[in-house]
């Protein structure tokens, strides 16, 4: 009788993912938590990468709401490239990106508090993910601007830009999406990257695509 793994994919290969996020985004939200449980069931290795909604919808004609959550949404992706600069760790700032990702977007997201003041909800964040409260300062400066565009332009770069965050680098190959509803989990989030994998792995596949119905789930 042989003895069950809990890591198990068609192929039997470790895989990657690369995903760009940014924090006030819950799309990107829903995806990263997929991501997440769909390497608890397979060999898979994930890079944190930011983009900005604020890059991409320059000189956008945006109705008053979203224009100013995009001059807000400016404040948390420059504190996050300065964190990962600032203290790269081992890994590059993998890991100091993906635990003030997580601890930005619960409170943006799974807390409901995307519209109070994001300097307060930065400052928590950088409590909880250990990092120095003086990385709050980056949020209201220009300086790490050419940073936060570089990152968002290599995402872009790799799928065009008319689509929007999140985009998913799977082994080597990028689109938007997966947008989905509620975050698959356990075995399911686990198929659902399998079948991200045979597209990514089909040359000439570019999209599916249905309009929305449904509004982010965070449960």
């Amino acid at each position: 009788m042989s003895t069950p793994t809990s890591k198990t994919s068609p192929a039997q290969e470790r895989t990657s993912a690369e995903m760009w996020f940014d924090p006030v985004c819950p799309w990107a939200w829903m995806t990263s938590r997929w991501l997440m449980e769909a390497q608890q069931v397979r060999d898979l290795d994930i890079t944190w990468s930011v983009m900005s909604l604020s890059v991409l919808n320059q000189g956008r004609d945006l109705d008053e709401g979203y224009r100013a959550l995009m001059d807000r949404a400016w404040g948390p992706v420059r504190v996050l490239i300065a964190a990962a600069k600032e203290h790269p760790g081992d890994d590059e700032g993998n890991s100091t990106r993906k635990a003030l990702y997580d601890a930005l977007g619960r409170r943006i997201h799974n807390e409901g508090r995307g519209s109070e003041d994001l300097s307060t909800i930065i400052a928590e964040a950088l409590e909880e993910a250990g990092l120095p409260a003086e990385l709050a300062r980056h949020a209201d400066s220009d300086e790490q601007d050419p940073d936060v565009r570089a990152s968002h332009e290599r995402a872009i770069g790799l799928v065009g830009d008319d689509v929007g965050t999140p985009v998913v680098s799977v082994n080597g190959v990028s689109f938007f999406g997966p947008v989905i509803t509620p975050a698959p989990k356990g075995e399911a989030a686990g198929r659902l990257w399998d079948g991200c994998v045979l597209v990514a792995g089909t040359p000439g596949f570019y999209e599916l695509k249905r309009t929305r119905d449904a509004d982010p789930d965070f449960s």
